[in-house]
């Protein structure tokens, strides 16, 4: 199996491993993406374009596309050499890329039809099924819309009409009916601002919450990469940064999930441009799952910045899913929060804010804890609580298959044939293997059938989520203890311990119903966390119970003395 693995991940050219998911787009988009059609290599002199940035010359002349002119992507070149102050427009669209790489580009915009839009988790046939997600999780915005992830080309204009994101300021033009068809499209093509005349982030409609920021655009788009400082860091020469107003951020691009996530434009060599986990597999100052891997793909770090600001990439010896799909499938902090010791709020110009821990569920909390943040208090026992994104990456390091030398390309983009030319060609569908079991599972369990394969995963995922199940009872009962051990006022220390219990119990449940695929990813690392969760809350239980039992033991304290009446008034 490690060689079989070995082949699939030495053979992936990805573009960007994400979200399992998909999304709908207007009649005119599946029009787009049918009439792609190869580029025309027009005779273009890039050496004028290299001579000013020279940060590009060595990719460009090293990769397969120096003889792509610079004018292929992106408009405006002719402008620019005469006056270089007209800055070229550079086309971050997928059919630009798919203009030659057809096949990839196809089957990247392709539906999965499994998947409903805006599935809340909450459902009772979900991850984290309410009432108790509520009851965990209040007053956290992510209450207000849970949903299970579509497709990469989706993740954009899911993340600017679900409710927890921009208070119900945006809506599709065409209601619900932008469902009925799928592809690659323009978010403002379908959207429309329902309060243009502000671009004040707030709650519109209720129901609704406006936790969106401009640290979160970086996971679903690159459109502004090129605006866009290291980290987010609001400096000179830079458009955006992590304090820039969202909405005018949101409203200023189209695109979701670029190829140039994955694939370096110029050098047509994978890479990353994440700058969260450029910053993680480059820390020195605490343990990552990268510093501590063996087997680690070499990242060499280039600064691209021309217009007076650091923006770095990381350009990557080898196609790597842990790397790449760990631009955005991983646990990362972009929000505000708090210093859990001192209260203090931690706002958008706190780097805090923009933060890849890059660490697996036995150590998240260390890592928090490092930082001195919190996500929000729980409004039913005061526990400083953290939230988890969607670490899938960190839950399938050091699983059996990873050992094994499998990436994550083998399971979600496999080589297939085209029925045409009958060439192999990787495919961009970045979807559940059950969707091609021959191309995935059976190519290393050959004496399988696809009907065993299926049992297999099926089955996997019902032994975990009876786990999940469980830890979220013991949890709820916990929390639920809270409130008779205060009406009895039970003491501070007590209240204090319990609290610290909540974190961990909490921990080690939420980050499973954040996790995506994590039964097979990692069942073991799973069921051991969980079982942690269990026995924090019954210990947690266990110091309320205590404590309510001595407080109610303990004998009344003794009336104060009455006091002494009032002296009569002097006679007047």
């Amino acid at each position: 199996m490690r060689s079989v693995g070995r082949a699939f991940a030495q053979v992936a050219t990805a573009a960007v491993i994400v979200l399992v998911s998909l999304v709908a787009m207007p009649a005119v988009a599946q029009d787009k993406q049918a009439a792609a059609k190869p580029a025309k290599a027009a005779s273009f002199d890039a050496s004028a374009c290299l001579a000013c940035h020279t940060p590009v010359k060595a990719f460009y002349d090293s990769g397969k596309h120096k003889t792509v002119g610079c004018n292929a992507c992106h408009d405006g070149t002719a402008e620019h050499l005469t006056d270089s102050k007209k800055r070229p427009a550079t086309k971050t669209d997928l059919a630009t890329c798919g203009g030659c790489h057809q096949n990839q580009y196809k089957s990247y915009a392709q539906m999965d039809f499994h998947r409903t839009a805006r599935y809340e988790k909450k459902q009772m046939t979900g991850p984290a099924p309410d009432p108790a997600y509520d009851l965990l999780m209040t007053p956290h915005g992510f209450t207000k819309e849970h949903n299970l992830p579509r497709g990469h080309t989706f993740a954009l204009l899911d993340q600017y009409v679900v409710d927890r994101a921009f208070g119900g300021r945006f809506a599709p033009k065409d209601k619900w009916r932008y469902l009925s068809a799928s592809g690659d499209f323009k978010v403002w093509d379908i959207l429309t601002d329902l309060y243009p005349d502000n671009t004040d982030q707030k709650v519109f409609m209720p129901g609704t919450a406006a936790a969106a920021n401009p640290v979160c655009l970086s996971c679903k788009t690159q459109d502004h990469i090129l605006e866009w400082a290291y980290m987010g860091d609001p400096v000179p020469g830079a458009k955006w940064s992590r304090t820039s107003k969202v909405v005018e951020a949101a409203k200023s691009v189209n695109h979701a999930l670029n190829c140039i996530f994955c694939h370096d434009p110029h050098a047509a060599k994978p890479r990353i441009v994440r700058d969260a986990l450029i910053e993680a597999v480059t820390r020195t100052d605490a343990p990552t799952l990268y510093s501590q891997d063996p087997r680690k793909t070499k990242v060499d770090v280039k600064d691209m910045g021309v217009r007076g600001f650091t923006r770095k990439i990381g350009m990557l010896e080898r196609y790597d899913g842990r790397l790449q799909c760990g631009q955005c499938h991983v646990e990362y902090n972009c929000n505000p929060g708090f210093n859990p010791n001192t209260g203090e709020p931690i706002t958008m110009a706190d780097k805090r804010t923009n933060y890849f821990p890059f660490v697996d569920v036995n150590n998240v909390l260390k890592a928090y804890d490092g930082i001195q943040f919190r996500d929000f208090r729980n409004q039913f026992t005061g526990a400083a609580l953290w939230k988890a994104q969607h670490p899938d990456v960190e839950t399938y390091y050091n699983s059996t298959h990873e050992k094994l030398g499998i990436d994550c390309a083998a399971c979600h983009m496999p080589k297939v044939k085209d029925a045409k030319t009958g060439k192999f060609y990787t495919s961009h569908w970045q979807t559940n293997p059950k969707n091609y079991l021959k191309e995935t599972c059976l190519q290393c369990h050959g004496t399988w059938t696809e009907q065993q394969a299926r049992y297999v995963i099926e089955s996997m995922a019902s032994h975990y989520q009876g786990k999940v199940r469980h830890a979220e009872f013991w949890l709820t009962q916990f929390i639920n203890k809270f409130g008779p051990a205060q009406l009895v006022g039970v003491s501070e220390d007590a209240l204090k311990a319990a609290r610290a219990k909540h974190g961990e119990a909490h921990a080690n449940w939420e980050w499973w119903t954040a996790a995506n695929g994590a039964s097979f990813h990692n069942l073991d690392l799973a069921k051991a966390s969980l079982a942690k969760s269990v026995t924090a809350s019954q210990e947690g239980i266990k110091i309320l119970d205590d404590a309510i039992k001595a407080k109610q033991a303990a004998p009344p304290a003794a009336a104060a003395p009455a006091a002494a009446p009032p002296a009569p008034a002097a006679p007047k």
